[in-house]
């Protein structure tokens, strides 16, 4: 009989777990600015070992104090899928409580991951839902409440502020996040008003199609236009590249966002995924 042992998972690890990721069709993956491999290392990470061999893994690391995602959760091999999490599931949990405790939430995009969610006590706060902008004559307005700028590096600090300021803590980002999704982006600008950012947008693409990453606007200005300035000079620029379609995402129960994407022409497709938590107290 081969013993199951569940172990932090290290760098030497990484051809093993490279193997099961893109091998086996039983994972879950976050959608994230760094890919599985690249949060090895980090704290709340596990390998299941049968034998010498990895057969399933579990990475829930805490970008934001208090908040840790599933960013990863894959089993191969004999492991089934309840075998593997119930037994990753249960080390996290201490792990995680003995560390202070945290939120572990999660996107589940596929069936058999929502029941092993639902099975261990997670519970579905919101869903994602997706919306979708294709290309139509848009012109520019005459005048802008604010000024539209290309994003600099410089710009991050305030950017991450602004970030932090227009969303709850569970979809906070990290200045490491903000950063990486900034050297990744395709469009990156900031609205600034008196030389102070109020607002940003980040978008990412590919071919004919872009795909509106993060938008935000500072709590305190809202409803002055801001949002509104950075979509109209975000549609001018991918237009002018040739890019027909343009993806979001939000919380359903986010009103704000849902109102000015609707206004905007976007429209929503039949696409959603429910957002799970697990609070985890503190030991």
């Amino acid at each position: 009989m081969i013993n199951s042992l569940v172990r932090p998972v290290d760098l030497n690890d990484h051809q093993q777990l490279s193997n099961l990721i893109f091998f086996e069709t039983h994972i879950h993956r976050h959608l994230d600015w760094r890919s599985p491999l690249e949060w090895l290392g980090a704290p709340f990470y596990w390998a299941l070992e049968e034998g010498q061999h990895i057969t399933a893994a579990l990475a829930c690391p805490t970008e934001v104090k208090g908040i840790a995602w599933v960013r990863l959760f894959v089993y191969g091999g004999r492991a089934s899928a309840d075998h593997a999490w119930s037994l990753l599931w249960s080390t996290a949990k201490e792990e995680i409580r003995h560390a202070g405790g945290a939120t572990v939430a999660a996107i589940a995009i596929q069936p058999w991951f929502q029941q092993l969610l639902t099975g261990s006590g997670f519970e579905s706060r919101q869903r994602i839902v997706m919306l979708d902008w294709q290309f139509q004559p848009w012109l520019p307005r005459a005048a802008n409440v604010v000024q539209v700028r290309k994003m600099t590096e410089a710009d991050l600090p305030q950017v991450v502020e602004t970030d932090n300021a227009a969303f709850r803590p569970l979809w906070h980002n990290s200045f490491d996040t903000v950063q990486l999704a900034f050297s990744q982006a395709l469009f990156a600008t900031v609205a600034e008003d008196s030389g102070r950012i109020v607002g940003y947008q980040i978008t990412t693409g590919h071919g004919p199609r872009a795909h509106l990453a993060r938008l935000a606007v500072r709590p305190e200005t809202q409803s002055r236009g801001i949002g509104r300035a950075l979509l109209n000079d975000l549609f001018i620029k991918i237009t002018r590249n040739g890019i027909e379609r343009l993806s979001v995402n939000t919380q359903n129960d986010n009103a704000a966002s849902l109102s000015l994407y609707k206004k905007m022409g976007f429209h929503r497709t039949s696409e959603e995924y429910p957002v799970y938590t697990f609070d985890i107290p503190a030991a």
